[in-house]
């Protein structure tokens, strides 16, 4: 499995212009270190839209979805740091999805990526897993540009913590297709065709919204762990 664990949080927003650069400094350096020091967190990759809004998609990958309620996270996410504070009430429109990972196809992570947001028809979920699993995602970690296929399904409700207080309300996801490769061209033609709203219609989802991103940063639990030991 490309991803390096059996759930993720998908997190989509946007940030006031003008804290567009403290935002990065800080979550490069601050907040992405102090997530991948909480036990069961293992990567996480911030991407930035290519055209359209939210300007931002960020990824962590962790263990399992019990890692998403563990009294570890919640600890931290109820005492931010002074920075954490000040930056927070720069988000705009923040939705947090805490999902399991359905499927995962392929291999690496590219520099380029396409995230599909979308709800299924109650009634269409088995059929619409079952396509997607064993027909639309395993063919394209092979398609030229392409390099992996994640399907991830809303599976918890987060919690309200004095981070998403300071910020506002999250608004939930419910289902994701992410696909990583190295061609953008390779990645919109996919949004327009294969995982194109009609194309997803036919398939029982419903309210699609598609962006691709480029990959901004990432950083893996041993690389944090890594940098803290030199630290100490």
């Amino acid at each position: 499995m490309p991803l390096l664990g059996q759930a993720a949080m998908l997190l989509s927003f946007d940030v006031a212009a003008e804290a567009i650069d403290e935002h990065d400094d800080w979550h490069t350096h601050e907040h992405l270190h102090e997530r991948l020091s909480i036990p069961g967190f293992l990567r996480g990759t911030r991407w930035v839209a290519t055209e359209t809004q939210p300007r931002y998609f960020v990824l962590y990958e962790v263990d399992n979805l019990s890692t998403l309620t563990s009294p570890a996270y919640l600890e931290r996410l109820n005492n931010p740091s002074p920075w954490t504070t000040k930056i927070m009430p720069s988000y705009r429109g923040m939705s947090r999805g805490l999902c399991s990972v359905s499927g995962s196809f392929g291999t690496g992570l590219g520099g380029a990526s396409l995230l599909v947001r979308f709800t299924p028809v109650p009634d269409a979920k088995p059929s619409l897993r079952e396509r997607l699993l064993k027909d639309v995602l395993p063919r394209l970690p092979s398609t030229p540009g392409l390099g992996s296929a994640h399907l991830l399904e809303g599976a918890a409700t987060p919690s309200m913590t004095k981070e998403q207080r300071i910020r506002g309300a999250d608004a939930p996801v419910d289902w994701a297709v992410l696909v990583i490769g190295y061609d953008e061209d390779a990645l919109a033609e996919l949004a327009g065709h294969e995982l194109d709203p009609d194309r997803l219609r036919s398939l029982g989802g419903s309210q699609t919204v598609s962006s691709t991103f480029r990959l901004d940063y990432s950083l893996t639990e041993r690389e944090a762990a890594s940098a803290q030991d030199v630290e100490d």
